[in-house]
Protein backbone atom coordinates (compact mmCIF):
# COMPACT_ATOMS: atom_id res chain seq x y z
CA UNK A 1 0.00 0.00 0.00
CA UNK A 2 1.53 3.41 -1.24
CA UNK A 3 0.72 6.21 1.44
CA UNK A 4 -1.06 9.02 -0.67
CA UNK A 5 1.21 11.96 0.16
CA UNK A 6 3.28 14.46 -2.24
CA UNK A 7 6.72 13.66 -0.44
CA UNK A 8 5.73 9.77 -0.61
CA UNK A 9 3.55 8.81 -3.35
CA UNK A 10 6.43 7.10 -4.86
CA UNK A 11 7.88 6.18 -1.82
CA UNK A 12 6.16 2.95 -0.63
CA UNK A 13 6.91 0.79 2.33
CA UNK A 14 8.55 -2.27 0.97
CA UNK A 15 10.65 0.67 -0.84
CA UNK A 16 11.67 2.20 2.97
CA UNK A 17 12.42 -1.03 4.31
CA UNK A 18 14.69 -2.07 1.92
CA UNK A 19 16.21 1.25 1.75
CA UNK A 20 16.90 0.85 5.84
CA UNK A 21 17.87 -1.89 5.40
CA UNK A 22 20.87 -1.35 2.95
CA UNK A 23 22.00 1.13 6.10
CA UNK A 24 21.94 4.45 7.41
CA UNK A 25 24.20 5.69 5.06
CA UNK A 26 21.69 4.88 2.12
CA UNK A 27 19.35 6.42 3.76
CA UNK A 28 21.31 9.73 4.67
CA UNK A 29 22.40 10.29 1.47
CA UNK A 30 18.62 10.31 0.00
CA UNK A 31 17.19 13.38 1.87
CA UNK A 32 13.79 12.75 0.47
CA UNK A 33 14.11 9.97 2.64
CA UNK A 34 14.81 11.90 5.56
CA UNK A 35 11.97 14.90 4.74
CA UNK A 36 9.58 11.38 4.61
CA UNK A 37 10.45 10.74 8.22
CA UNK A 38 8.60 13.99 9.37
CA UNK A 39 5.82 13.50 8.11
CA UNK A 40 3.14 12.18 10.82
CA UNK A 41 1.15 9.84 8.41
CA UNK A 42 4.54 8.15 7.51
CA UNK A 43 5.88 7.50 11.10
CA UNK A 44 2.53 6.01 11.62
CA UNK A 45 3.48 4.04 8.81
CA UNK A 46 6.94 2.86 10.63
CA UNK A 47 4.97 1.69 13.68
CA UNK A 48 2.84 -0.64 11.84
CA UNK A 49 5.69 -2.57 10.11
CA UNK A 50 6.49 -3.38 13.99
CA UNK A 51 6.05 -7.03 13.55
CA UNK A 52 4.26 -8.95 16.74
CA UNK A 53 2.64 -12.25 17.44
CA UNK A 54 -0.41 -12.90 19.79
CA UNK A 55 -0.60 -16.40 20.93
CA UNK A 56 -3.86 -17.74 21.97
CA UNK A 57 -2.56 -20.64 24.55
CA UNK A 58 -5.52 -23.61 24.94
CA UNK A 59 -4.04 -24.60 27.88
CA UNK A 60 -4.62 -28.09 29.35
CA UNK A 61 -4.99 -29.32 25.29
CA UNK A 62 -7.99 -28.63 23.40
CA UNK A 63 -9.49 -31.26 21.11
CA UNK A 64 -8.91 -31.20 17.05
CA UNK A 65 -12.03 -32.95 16.49
CA UNK A 66 -14.10 -30.34 17.99
CA UNK A 67 -12.22 -27.11 17.14
CA UNK A 68 -9.97 -27.93 13.53
CA UNK A 69 -10.25 -31.33 12.26
CA UNK A 70 -13.86 -32.75 13.19
CA UNK A 71 -14.58 -36.21 11.85
CA UNK A 72 -18.81 -36.04 12.17
CA UNK A 73 -20.19 -39.81 11.77
CA UNK A 74 -17.27 -41.50 12.65
CA UNK A 75 -16.63 -43.72 15.86
CA UNK A 76 -13.87 -41.22 17.05
CA UNK A 77 -16.09 -37.62 15.75
CA UNK A 78 -18.06 -36.90 18.62
CA UNK A 79 -21.88 -35.31 18.24
CA UNK A 80 -20.93 -32.48 16.51
CA UNK A 81 -20.60 -31.21 12.63
CA UNK A 82 -18.57 -29.63 10.45
CA UNK A 83 -19.45 -26.58 8.31
CA UNK A 84 -18.19 -24.94 5.21
CA UNK A 85 -16.16 -21.69 5.48
CA UNK A 86 -15.30 -18.92 3.38
CA UNK A 87 -12.66 -20.94 1.81
CA UNK A 88 -13.94 -23.86 -1.12
CA UNK A 89 -12.93 -26.85 0.70
CA UNK A 90 -11.89 -26.16 4.19
CA UNK A 91 -14.37 -27.33 6.77
CA UNK A 92 -13.70 -26.78 10.72
CA UNK A 93 -16.19 -27.46 13.97
CA UNK A 94 -19.39 -26.47 13.73
CA UNK A 95 -18.89 -24.57 17.00
CA UNK A 96 -16.59 -22.06 15.54
CA UNK A 97 -18.84 -20.76 12.91
CA UNK A 98 -17.33 -16.89 13.25
CA UNK A 99 -14.00 -18.24 12.97
CA UNK A 100 -15.21 -20.13 9.45
CA UNK A 101 -15.85 -16.32 8.11
CA UNK A 102 -12.05 -15.42 8.91
CA UNK A 103 -10.18 -18.46 6.57
CA UNK A 104 -8.97 -16.51 3.87
CA UNK A 105 -6.19 -15.09 6.71
CA UNK A 106 -5.97 -18.36 8.89
CA UNK A 107 -3.77 -21.51 7.74
CA UNK A 108 -4.41 -25.05 9.54
CA UNK A 109 -1.97 -27.44 10.38
CA UNK A 110 -3.93 -30.80 10.53
CA UNK A 111 -0.84 -32.82 11.08
CA UNK A 112 1.57 -32.07 14.39
CA UNK A 113 3.20 -35.38 15.71
CA UNK A 114 4.63 -34.10 19.36
CA UNK A 115 4.46 -37.26 21.13
CA UNK A 116 4.75 -35.84 24.53
CA UNK A 117 1.32 -36.54 25.99
CA UNK A 118 1.37 -34.82 29.27
CA UNK A 119 0.95 -31.15 30.47
CA UNK A 120 4.39 -30.84 31.64
CA UNK A 121 6.49 -32.40 28.93
CA UNK A 122 3.92 -31.15 26.44
CA UNK A 123 4.02 -27.42 27.71
CA UNK A 124 7.90 -27.43 27.67
CA UNK A 125 8.05 -28.86 24.33
CA UNK A 126 5.22 -26.75 22.70
CA UNK A 127 6.90 -23.80 24.56
CA UNK A 128 10.17 -24.04 23.69
CA UNK A 129 10.02 -26.20 20.32
CA UNK A 130 12.81 -28.88 21.40
CA UNK A 131 12.75 -31.48 23.90
CA UNK A 132 15.03 -30.49 27.22
CA UNK A 133 18.45 -30.91 27.20
CA UNK A 134 20.60 -31.40 30.31
CA UNK A 135 23.26 -28.22 31.00
CA UNK A 136 20.98 -25.79 29.15
CA UNK A 137 17.45 -23.98 29.76
CA UNK A 138 16.40 -23.05 26.11
CA UNK A 139 13.93 -19.84 25.68
CA UNK A 140 10.77 -20.13 24.94
CA UNK A 141 9.05 -18.80 22.04
CA UNK A 142 7.90 -15.71 23.36
CA UNK A 143 11.40 -14.79 24.51
CA UNK A 144 12.87 -15.12 21.41
CA UNK A 145 10.21 -13.25 19.55
CA UNK A 146 11.19 -10.86 22.15
CA UNK A 147 14.81 -10.86 21.26
CA UNK A 148 14.59 -11.01 17.58
CA UNK A 149 11.96 -7.90 17.20
CA UNK A 150 12.03 -6.13 20.30
CA UNK A 151 13.32 -2.64 20.45
CA UNK A 152 16.02 -1.68 22.86
CA UNK A 153 14.36 2.06 23.47
CA UNK A 154 11.26 0.66 23.68
CA UNK A 155 8.55 1.72 27.16
CA UNK A 156 6.22 -1.37 26.41
CA UNK A 157 7.38 -4.53 27.66
CA UNK A 158 9.25 -7.10 25.13
CA UNK A 159 6.88 -10.37 26.31
CA UNK A 160 3.74 -9.92 28.30
CA UNK A 161 2.21 -13.17 29.54
CA UNK A 162 -1.50 -13.23 30.73
CA UNK A 163 -3.25 -16.21 32.74
CA UNK A 164 -5.67 -14.82 34.91
CA UNK A 165 -7.33 -18.75 35.70
CA UNK A 166 -6.71 -20.36 38.77
CA UNK A 167 -5.51 -23.51 37.27
CA UNK A 168 -2.82 -24.91 35.19
CA UNK A 169 -0.34 -21.37 35.63
CA UNK A 170 2.87 -21.97 34.13
CA UNK A 171 5.17 -19.75 33.35
CA UNK A 172 7.34 -19.02 30.50
CA UNK A 173 11.31 -19.03 30.49
CA UNK A 174 13.81 -16.59 28.95
CA UNK A 175 16.20 -19.09 29.48
CA UNK A 176 19.34 -18.54 28.61
CA UNK A 177 18.75 -15.09 26.90
CA UNK A 178 18.32 -13.68 30.61
CA UNK A 179 16.40 -11.62 32.18
CA UNK A 180 15.94 -8.99 29.54
CA UNK A 181 13.60 -11.11 27.84
CA UNK A 182 11.75 -12.61 30.54
CA UNK A 183 7.84 -12.23 30.41
CA UNK A 184 5.35 -9.91 32.56
CA UNK A 185 3.24 -12.45 34.08
CA UNK A 186 0.08 -11.91 35.12
CA UNK A 187 -2.06 -14.03 37.03
CA UNK A 188 -4.15 -11.80 39.26
CA UNK A 189 -4.94 -9.29 37.38
CA UNK A 190 -4.42 -7.90 33.66
CA UNK A 191 -2.69 -4.56 34.97
CA UNK A 192 0.73 -5.58 35.93
CA UNK A 193 1.02 -4.51 39.51
CA UNK A 194 3.12 -1.93 41.66
CA UNK A 195 4.15 -0.02 38.17
CA UNK A 196 2.14 3.06 39.78
CA UNK A 197 5.09 5.53 41.63
CA UNK A 198 3.73 5.72 44.87
CA UNK A 199 2.12 9.05 46.40
CA UNK A 200 4.28 10.27 49.43
CA UNK A 201 7.40 10.07 46.07
CA UNK A 202 7.58 13.00 44.14
CA UNK A 203 8.51 13.56 40.55
CA UNK A 204 12.06 15.04 41.53
CA UNK A 205 12.66 12.18 44.22
CA UNK A 206 11.49 9.79 41.73
CA UNK A 207 14.28 11.39 39.21
CA UNK A 208 16.93 11.68 41.90
CA UNK A 209 16.98 8.30 43.03
CA UNK A 210 17.21 6.64 39.54
CA UNK A 211 20.22 9.04 39.21
CA UNK A 212 21.88 7.78 42.15
CA UNK A 213 20.87 4.43 41.45
CA UNK A 214 22.75 4.75 37.82
CA UNK A 215 25.81 6.45 39.76
CA UNK A 216 26.31 3.70 42.06
CA UNK A 217 25.32 1.10 38.91
CA UNK A 218 28.28 2.52 36.42
CA UNK A 219 30.74 2.02 39.05
CA UNK A 220 29.99 -1.47 39.90
CA UNK A 221 29.86 -2.06 36.24
CA UNK A 222 33.16 -0.41 35.60
CA UNK A 223 34.75 -3.35 38.06
CA UNK A 224 32.48 -6.19 37.75
CA UNK A 225 31.78 -7.13 33.95
CA UNK A 226 28.60 -9.79 34.12
CA UNK A 227 26.23 -10.68 32.03
CA UNK A 228 24.22 -11.15 35.22
CA UNK A 229 24.86 -7.46 36.61
CA UNK A 230 23.93 -6.06 33.14
CA UNK A 231 20.69 -8.20 32.93
CA UNK A 232 19.39 -6.94 35.87
CA UNK A 233 20.28 -3.59 35.05
CA UNK A 234 18.39 -3.84 31.90
CA UNK A 235 15.41 -4.92 33.47
CA UNK A 236 15.57 -2.82 35.92
CA UNK A 237 15.44 0.29 32.92
CA UNK A 238 13.12 -1.80 31.39
CA UNK A 239 10.42 -1.41 34.78
CA UNK A 240 11.01 2.57 34.47
CA UNK A 241 9.81 2.57 31.00
CA UNK A 242 6.78 0.10 31.85
CA UNK A 243 5.64 2.64 34.64
CA UNK A 244 5.08 5.22 31.67
CA UNK A 245 2.47 1.98 29.66
CA UNK A 246 0.16 0.93 32.58
CA UNK A 247 -3.28 2.71 30.97
CA UNK A 248 -1.98 0.30 27.81
CA UNK A 249 -3.10 -3.07 30.51
CA UNK A 250 -6.77 -1.23 31.13
CA UNK A 251 -9.42 -2.21 28.44
CA UNK A 252 -11.74 0.66 30.14
CA UNK A 253 -9.18 2.95 28.32
CA UNK A 254 -11.55 1.43 25.23
CA UNK A 255 -14.97 2.77 24.33
CA UNK A 256 -18.33 0.32 25.35
CA UNK A 257 -18.88 -0.60 21.75
CA UNK A 258 -15.45 -2.11 21.27
CA UNK A 259 -15.35 -4.10 24.40
CA UNK A 260 -18.76 -5.30 23.43
CA UNK A 261 -17.56 -6.29 19.90
CA UNK A 262 -15.00 -8.51 21.76
CA UNK A 263 -17.50 -9.97 24.10
CA UNK A 264 -17.36 -9.93 28.04
CA UNK A 265 -15.58 -12.98 28.75
CA UNK A 266 -12.16 -12.37 30.82
CA UNK A 267 -10.41 -14.21 28.02
CA UNK A 268 -12.18 -12.10 24.99
CA UNK A 269 -11.38 -8.90 27.11
CA UNK A 270 -8.05 -10.05 26.90
CA UNK A 271 -7.80 -10.39 23.41
CA UNK A 272 -9.05 -6.66 23.21
CA UNK A 273 -5.73 -6.19 26.03
CA UNK A 274 -3.64 -7.94 23.54
CA UNK A 275 -4.82 -5.66 20.44
CA UNK A 276 -3.46 -2.87 22.86
CA UNK A 277 -0.57 -4.46 23.36
CA UNK A 278 0.48 -4.91 19.72
CA UNK A 279 -0.36 -1.70 18.63
CA UNK A 280 1.77 -0.12 20.81
CA UNK A 281 4.72 -2.05 19.67
CA UNK A 282 4.78 -5.01 22.11
CA UNK A 283 6.58 -7.85 19.66
CA UNK A 284 5.32 -11.10 22.19
CA UNK A 285 1.77 -11.07 23.85
CA UNK A 286 0.47 -14.35 25.00
CA UNK A 287 -3.20 -14.84 26.23
CA UNK A 288 -4.14 -18.02 27.70
CA UNK A 289 -7.71 -19.46 28.14
CA UNK A 290 -8.32 -22.55 30.81
CA UNK A 291 -9.29 -24.97 30.74
CA UNK A 292 -9.44 -27.42 27.91
CA UNK A 293 -8.22 -30.68 29.66
CA UNK A 294 -11.67 -32.50 28.86
CA UNK A 295 -11.15 -36.19 30.32
CA UNK A 296 -14.70 -35.88 31.25
CA UNK A 297 -17.88 -33.93 30.01
CA UNK A 298 -15.51 -33.16 26.66
CA UNK A 299 -18.29 -32.04 24.40
CA UNK A 300 -20.00 -30.03 26.87
CA UNK A 301 -16.73 -28.43 27.71
CA UNK A 302 -15.80 -27.45 24.25
CA UNK A 303 -19.21 -26.09 23.67
CA UNK A 304 -18.31 -23.89 26.08
CA UNK A 305 -14.66 -23.00 25.52
CA UNK A 306 -15.13 -22.69 21.83
CA UNK A 307 -17.78 -20.38 22.12
CA UNK A 308 -15.49 -18.40 24.11
CA UNK A 309 -12.39 -18.90 21.45
CA UNK A 310 -14.92 -18.27 18.25
CA UNK A 311 -15.96 -14.55 19.71
CA UNK A 312 -12.72 -13.50 21.11
CA UNK A 313 -10.58 -14.39 18.24
CA UNK A 314 -12.80 -13.62 15.23
CA UNK A 315 -13.01 -10.18 16.91
CA UNK A 316 -9.02 -9.69 17.31
CA UNK A 317 -8.90 -10.83 13.63
CA UNK A 318 -11.44 -8.53 12.56
CA UNK A 319 -10.01 -5.53 14.50
CA UNK A 320 -6.12 -6.16 13.46
CA UNK A 321 -7.15 -6.13 10.16
CA UNK A 322 -9.38 -2.79 9.96
CA UNK A 323 -6.55 -1.21 11.62
CA UNK A 324 -4.00 -2.23 9.31
CA UNK A 325 -2.05 -4.46 11.64
CA UNK A 326 -2.59 -7.75 10.90
CA UNK A 327 -0.27 -8.14 8.04
CA UNK A 328 2.12 -7.48 10.83
CA UNK A 329 0.52 -9.59 13.30
CA UNK A 330 1.01 -13.55 13.33
CA UNK A 331 -2.18 -14.93 16.11
CA UNK A 332 -1.49 -18.50 16.70
CA UNK A 333 -3.94 -21.20 18.17
CA UNK A 334 -1.88 -23.79 20.40
CA UNK A 335 -1.57 -25.60 23.53
CA UNK A 336 0.19 -28.47 24.59
CA UNK A 337 -1.58 -31.44 22.88
CA UNK A 338 -4.92 -32.46 20.93
CA UNK A 339 -7.42 -34.71 22.59
CA UNK A 340 -7.72 -38.67 22.37
CA UNK A 341 -9.80 -40.53 19.17
CA UNK A 342 -11.33 -42.84 21.36
CA UNK A 343 -13.89 -41.21 24.02
CA UNK A 344 -13.76 -42.64 27.69
CA UNK A 345 -16.41 -43.52 29.93
CA UNK A 346 -17.08 -40.14 31.12
CA UNK A 347 -17.56 -38.69 27.99
CA UNK A 348 -14.51 -37.37 27.27
CA UNK A 349 -11.30 -37.36 25.68
CA UNK A 350 -7.85 -37.71 27.40
CA UNK A 351 -4.19 -36.19 26.33
CA UNK A 352 -3.20 -37.09 22.74
CA UNK A 353 -0.17 -36.10 20.91
CA UNK A 354 0.44 -38.14 17.76
CA UNK A 355 -2.06 -36.09 15.22
CA UNK A 356 -3.64 -33.05 16.40
CA UNK A 357 -3.71 -29.40 15.31
CA UNK A 358 -3.17 -25.48 15.50
CA UNK A 359 -4.00 -22.42 13.08
CA UNK A 360 -2.02 -19.64 11.96
CA UNK A 361 -3.62 -15.62 10.98
CA UNK A 362 -2.21 -12.70 9.50
CA UNK A 363 1.15 -12.07 9.18
CA UNK A 364 3.58 -14.39 6.55
CA UNK A 365 0.31 -16.66 6.33
CA UNK A 366 -0.85 -17.97 3.34
CA UNK A 367 -4.81 -18.16 4.19
CA UNK A 368 -7.16 -20.51 3.09
CA UNK A 369 -4.91 -23.11 3.29
CA UNK A 370 -4.70 -26.39 4.94
CA UNK A 371 -1.73 -28.70 5.84
CA UNK A 372 -1.27 -32.38 6.55
CA UNK A 373 -4.04 -34.29 7.26
CA UNK A 374 -4.92 -37.29 9.53
CA UNK A 375 -6.72 -41.00 8.72
CA UNK A 376 -10.51 -40.99 8.64
CA UNK A 377 -10.68 -41.56 12.51
CA UNK A 378 -8.33 -38.98 13.38
CA UNK A 379 -5.44 -41.87 14.88
CA UNK A 380 -2.89 -41.10 13.13
CA UNK A 381 -0.78 -38.45 10.69
CA UNK A 382 -1.59 -39.80 7.05
CA UNK A 383 0.39 -37.14 5.33
CA UNK A 384 2.50 -34.14 6.05
CA UNK A 385 3.85 -35.23 9.73
CA UNK A 386 5.65 -32.20 11.21
CA UNK A 387 7.01 -31.80 15.03
CA UNK A 388 6.98 -28.30 17.19
CA UNK A 389 10.27 -28.02 15.79
CA UNK A 390 8.76 -27.42 11.84
CA UNK A 391 6.20 -24.99 13.68
CA UNK A 392 9.09 -22.42 15.19
CA UNK A 393 10.58 -22.59 11.67
CA UNK A 394 7.35 -21.73 10.91
CA UNK A 395 6.77 -19.05 12.43
CA UNK A 396 9.99 -17.43 12.58
CA UNK A 397 9.94 -17.54 8.49
CA UNK A 398 6.49 -15.74 8.67
CA UNK A 399 7.83 -13.02 10.93
CA UNK A 400 10.69 -12.75 9.01
CA UNK A 401 13.66 -14.32 11.19
CA UNK A 402 15.99 -16.52 10.08
CA UNK A 403 14.63 -19.81 11.37
CA UNK A 404 18.68 -20.93 10.71
CA UNK A 405 20.01 -18.02 13.20
CA UNK A 406 22.71 -19.15 16.25
CA UNK A 407 22.68 -17.95 19.50
CA UNK A 408 25.95 -19.12 21.89
CA UNK A 409 25.78 -20.11 25.03
CA UNK A 410 29.52 -19.37 25.66
CA UNK A 411 31.18 -20.93 22.58
CA UNK A 412 28.69 -23.38 21.82
CA UNK A 413 26.20 -22.63 18.74
CA UNK A 414 22.68 -23.12 19.31
CA UNK A 415 20.31 -22.81 16.38
CA UNK A 416 17.02 -21.41 17.32
CA UNK A 417 15.01 -24.07 15.56
CA UNK A 418 16.01 -27.55 16.19
CA UNK A 419 18.11 -29.55 14.48
CA UNK A 420 16.49 -31.17 10.90
CA UNK A 421 13.31 -29.04 11.00
CA UNK A 422 12.71 -26.46 8.57
CA UNK A 423 9.51 -24.32 7.78
CA UNK A 424 5.86 -25.16 6.37
CA UNK A 425 6.48 -23.52 2.77
CA UNK A 426 2.64 -24.36 1.70
CA UNK A 427 1.29 -22.38 4.59
CA UNK A 428 3.81 -19.23 4.43
CA UNK A 429 2.65 -16.38 1.70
Amino acid sequence: MTIRHPQIDQFNRRRFLGTMAAGAGTVAADMTVLNVLKNPAFAEELKRQQKSVILLWLAGGASQFETWDPKPGRPTGGPFGKIATNQSGVEISELLPKMAQQMETTALIRSLNTKIADHGGGFSLMGTGRRPEAGIEFPDLGAIIARELGRKESKVPDYVSIYSSTEGRRNGTSGFLGGRYAPMFLTQDVIPPNLSRLEQVSDLDHVQRAELRQLLTDRFQSKRQSLVVSSQTSAYERVRGLMSSERLFDVEEESSSMRAFYGPTQFQQQCLIARRLVEAGVPFVKVARAWWDSHGQNFETHRELCADLDQGMSALLTDLEQRGLLENTLVITLGEFGRTPGINPSLGRDHFASAWSCSLSGCGIKGGTVYGKTDPDGNTVADGEVGAGHLFATIFSALGIDWQKEYHQGSRPIPITDFGCEPIKDVLA
